[in-house]
């Protein structure tokens, strides 16, 4: 079986696993913790590029950001808050589950097209690159919608 192969369905995995998380969360309040940790996790993913097979060119790197941020947007339109007994929760999105579904389909879908033209160690890179560049933009929206909240049921 090829990497190609074995990446694409621990994507779908990942996937399915992000979906669970999202609906969990959105029965517990939210904190600025939950909003900030995640993207500082996946950081530690950026150590991939030690290695050179999963260097980028800068071309390469540019694709990715911009498209990460602008998928960013889907997933900031379907973020918000509200306030329940004094406490901020995530707002549930029907919406969510769709892009997040759309998300991965089009990732499995370019993986497999580009994955011919691109090496795999640099298409891992990219992808890194992409999904980091869509969660950091995504939460910094969400710490500030949440900021915005918190401050509003401090006043009252």
């Amino acid at each position: 079986m090829n990497y190609v192969v074995v990446s694409s369905i621990g994507a779908v995995f990942m996937g399915f696993f992000v979906l669970f998380v999202r609906m969990k969360a959105a029965k517990k309040p939210a904190n600025v913790k939950k909003i900030i940790l995640p993207p500082v996790f996946m950081s530690s993913g950026a150590l991939m590029y030690v290695a050179p097979e999963f260097r980028l060119t800068p071309m390469e790197i540019l694709e990715a950001v911009i498209l990460g941020m602008l998928f960013s947007i889907l997933l900031i339109k379907t973020s918000k808050f509200e306030v329940r007994e004094n406490d901020i929760y995530l707002k549930r999105s029907k919406a969510f589950v769709f892009i997040l579904v759309g998300l991965l389909v089009v990732r499995l879908v370019a993986k497999s097209i580009l994955s011919s033209t691109i090496d795999f160690g640099q298409l891992s890179g990219m992808f890194f690159l992409l999904a980091f560049s869509m969660i950091v933009p995504w939460r910094i929206a969400m710490y500030r919608s949440y900021m915005k909240l918190y401050k509003g049921l401090q006043k009252n």
